[in-house]
């Protein structure tokens, strides 16, 4: 690698290394080989990017915020159309950083042009603001939107591409400018959005990067006094650390903090031969898509006691044949776990399930193929015979692991699955249509699906309850995290008061 690709922070539109001159290693997960190196930055670089990024926003009369909507829409057209341009390129570099498959990472190139549209759309169509009746002819009064200002961007490494676009997507196209952390893990496709967004025209200042470790970086990005906004996404305990170190200077925060996410499947769903087939793909699927490393990973199968052998068994059937391999093999099925980190936690989870009695049915090991060996690979895993005690069944492992509870009846199906601190996403599986929206309704998480598992929708907010974080991205809610609301209140006929008689 030449000396001018580990220029990765991008302040006030120059590509710079890092004012320590430090760099890191990035490590392709399927075998743990470095092939990529990024500038490590610290809070000498965060707060150089801070100060382009406040310059650039000028107080709201800086050149980006004083765009015309149509116009910071077009951008997004634009930038959208380079995703799509570059389309191979970047699920390459995605798969091998994050160790998704190709196929996938297509997929998210694909979710990531349509967020761009999506707010573009959004902003384009939007009316000049909310007129609100005063009660007089007299009185003009209406609400409008401006943009926070500088908002501070911290992503997570399992969907570093789509993550960055669901914050900067929206940031932008409501007129802020922002500074932009992805995960020190895997960084490189968010390096790679920033050159699409300079080669789409935006002005320098506005996109600022800084690669780097949360301590000091994202730290530094959380309270810094001229960040308008926080937005993260990641584990509870670090988004409780960025919570905390916002309140000084009372910022916004928005929170995306991941979820421990039930799919509840009511033997009805499996009366028939096709049901039950569609029933146990989704099961896997939601589980073991990305080797379980998502934050609305169904990996939490609570299913009818009376259906729970037959499908656990077709389950764990098909979980041992899933083909493991490097994600640009294309006979690949599921990659690797993203670091020796994330693999060690999830074979720790796995020894403290059997120890509490958990059931192995399928996995629980790494393959022992040659040409996975030196990768962070961890077979499908389901576990049978869990119980809400066990701590494989209440925290987040972010791995293939999936555990199967049972239940009798519609109450303790709700009463299960509602029996967590998160609640991010779930779902239900029935083929009686008013169950499945009655049980839709009193499941306490931010999405839920009936007979189906996974997608989303940029026009849908997403976000949860719980210690699943605050606010929502995506949809109108997902500009609005974005905004600051102005009251205009306009006397056209202003006359003296009088309250006071001197």
């Amino acid at each position: 690698m030449s000396e001018q690709d580990k220029l990765t922070i991008h302040v006030d539109g120059q590509w710079r290394s890092a004012a320590s001159g430090a760099t890191r290693d990035i490590l392709d997960p399927a075998d743990a080989t470095a092939f990529a190196v990024v500038a490590e930055g610290g809070a000498e670089d965060a707060d150089a990017a801070i100060a382009a990024a406040r310059k650039a926003f000028g107080q709201g009369q800086g050149e980006w915020p004083r765009t015309p909507v149509a116009e910071r829409a077009a951008l997004l057209r634009r930038v959208a159309d380079l995703l799509q341009r570059d389309r191979e390129e970047l699920a390459l570099l995605e798969s091998r950083d994050a160790g998704k498959t190709l196929e996938e990472g297509r997929v998210d190139v694909d979710c990531v042009t349509d967020a761009f549209r999506y707010f573009a759309d959004l902003v384009v169509n939007e009316s000049g603001g909310r007129v609100v009746d005063a009660g007089s002819p007299d009185i003009h009064s209406v609400v409008v939107h401006e943009p926070v200002g500088v908002c501070a961007l911290i992503t997570p490494w399992n969907y570093p591409l789509l993550q960055a676009s669901w914050k900067v997507a929206p940031a932008l196209a409501a007129g802020n400018t922002f500074v932009i952390k992805p995960s020190e893990i895997t960084p490189l496709s968010t390096v790679a959005l920033v050159r699409l967004l300079v080669e789409a025209g935006l002005p320098a200042g506005v996109a600022n990067i800084v690669t780097g470790p949360g301590d000091p970086v994202g730290a530094r990005f959380a309270e810094h006094p001229d960040v308008g906004l926080v937005s993260f996404t990641g584990g509870l305990v670090s988004g409780t650390k960025v919570m905390r170190a916002a309140a000084d200077s009372v910022k916004k925060v928005a929170l995306e903090l991941g979820g421990k996410n039930p799919n509840v499947v009511f033997a009805d769903a499996c009366a028939t031969a096709e049901g039950f087939d569609t029933a146990v793909d989704q099961a896997l699927n939601a589980a073991f898509i990305h080797s379980g490393q998502v934050c609305s990973a169904g990996s939490r199968l609570i299913v009818e006691e009376s259906l729970r052998e037959r499908f656990v068994t077709e389950l764990a059937r098909r979980a041992e044949r899933i083909r493991l391999g490097r994600g640009t093999d294309p006979d690949a099925e599921c990659g690797p776990l993203v670091s020796a980190a994330q693999l060690a936690r999830t074979e720790d989870f796995v020894a403290s399930a059997l120890a509490e009695g958990a059931v192995l049915r399928a996995g629980g090991e790494r393959p022992t193929e040659p040409d996975l060996r030196d990768g962070w690979f961890y077979r499908p895993t389901v576990l049978d015979r869990c119980h809400r005690r066990m701590r494989v069944v209440r925290e987040e492992v972010f791995g293939p692991v999936l555990t199967v509870e049972t239940f009798r009846t519609e109450d303790e199906a709700v009463a299960l699955a509602n029996d967590t601190e998160y609640g991010l996403a779930g779902a239900v599986w029935s083929a009686d249509a008013g169950r499945a929206r009655r049980v839709a309704a009193r499941l306490r998480h931010g999405t839920v699906w009936i007979n189906d598992f996974h997608p989303y929708l940029p026009q849908a907010e997403w976000g949860g309850f719980g210690k699943s974080g605050i606010g929502r991205e995506l949809g109108p809610a997902g500009l609005a995290e974005y905004r600051e609301s102005k009251h205009v209140y306009q006397n056209l006929a202003p006359r003296p008061v009088r309250w006071f008689k001197g």
